[in-house]
């Protein structure tokens, strides 16, 4: 009974219902560009934040007053992410709040495309998060931007499983139901909106895409965003996910390798047993140390039965190692030294497989 009269109640909304989050730091006469953009298009809950801007670049601001904005300030510069949630915040208090759609104020975003993002929205029932995301096939597009998406956008694909188009976009309509959340999402600069989703693909909040113009004017040149510094951020953030798999490895491998000699000092012969016994016991250290990491660390999942879907992995992998090492040493009639490389090569492989089956299986946190 409350989801139909929730839905009866959504059904009487409209795009400019909701709300425009739109941070700022020293802005120029973009920004006014922006909101009358927007406020040509109908919207009327707009919330502007400074973030620290000094003196010489209060104007738009007080344009923004002038038009109804409500413009939120921070004293000092606190990063585009504690702005975007300083926003969320004020959001959370307004009883009419349905939604925000975060924008840019140099410029990049246009009218058109602000409005169709909120459609989409809409269109979902605010069950969803919507982005907008930019070509960057085209020759006008600054090559910081070109390289550092497509570098960014396949490390999502590859190690978080997430398939999207355009990482850095700023354009992104998000329901009030998930705004609580992200709220809570860690990091206060740029690369907040990188943990905005990577922690939608961990809570299983959903998104779609809607293509919009690339607008990129003077080179990009008024962004904030420092190609540099706030990269390494957001791939700290990402390679977090693999940096527990590759210790646990190289414990794994030192340990075999180290197993070998004990048991050739003990006179085990026997190729098949000797790497049989070396991977068995590497394993159960080095798989002790992966799931805790795993768990408290990388995943950070509290999921009661992470702990024997880990070890029923764990298992098979292990077999499959042991198997495959085993027969390939056999094969090319492999010393120590050799086996240790077909062991490499195997575990590399079957590393790959391992982190997709622990990232949607083992740990998946459940919204």
């Amino acid at each position: 009974m409350e989801q139909l009269r929730w839905e009866r109640e959504m059904s009487k909304r409209n795009v400019t219902d909701i709300t425009i989050v739109l941070p700022s730091l020293n802005p120029d006469e973009k920004l006014i560009g922006t909101l009358d953009g927007i406020l040509g298009k109908g919207f009327r809950n707009i919330v502007v934040v400074d973030d620290g801007s000094d003196e010489q670049h209060k104007k738009p601001f007080d344009y923004a007053r002038e038009k109804g904005c409500t413009v939120l300030v921070h004293e000092v510069n606190k990063g585009k992410g504690r702005a975007l949630k300083t926003a969320f915040e004020y959001c959370l208090t307004c009883t009419d709040c349905i939604g925000v759609i975060t924008v840019d104020g140099d410029g990049q975003h246009a009218a058109k495309d602000i409005y169709r993002c909120g459609e989409e929205m809409l269109a979902y029932h605010n069950e969803r998060v919507i982005l907008g995301c930019r070509d960057f096939g085209g020759k006008d597009v600054p090559p910081k931007s070109k390289y550092g998406n497509n570098i960014t956008r396949f490390a999502f694909r590859a190690l978080c499983g997430i398939k999207i188009s355009d990482t850095q976009t700023g354009l992104r309509a998000i329901p009030v139901e998930f705004l609580k959340a992200m709220t809570e999402y860690k990091g206060e600069r740029f690369e907040y909106e990188t943990n905005m989703l990577l922690e939608m693909k961990s809570q299983g909040i959903p998104f779609s895409e809607v293509k919009i113009d690339t607008i990129y004017l003077e080179e990009n040149a008024s962004t904030h965003f420092n190609p540099f510094k706030d990269s390494l951020k957001i791939y700290k953030i990402i390679f977090k996910y693999a940096i527990s798999s590759g210790a646990s490895a190289v414990i794994d491998l030192l340990l075999f390798y180290i197993a070998l000699f004990v048991l050739e000092l003990m006179g085990v012969e026997n190729p098949e047993q000797t790497v049989i016994i070396s991977t068995v016991a590497a394993r159960i250290v080095s798989s002790l140390f992966n799931y805790f990491v795993n768990q408290k660390v990388v995943f950070q999942s509290a999921s009661r039965n992470s702990f024997f879907k880990y070890y029923a992995l764990c298992i098979v992998q292990m077999a499959a190692s042991a198997a495959l090492v085993a027969s390939l040493s056999t094969l090319f009639a492999a010393g120590k030294t050799g086996k240790l490389v077909i062991k490499l090569i195997v575990d590399t492989c079957l590393f790959f497989v391992s982190f997709g089956i622990q990232r949607e299986w083992v740990f998946k946190k459940r919204g």
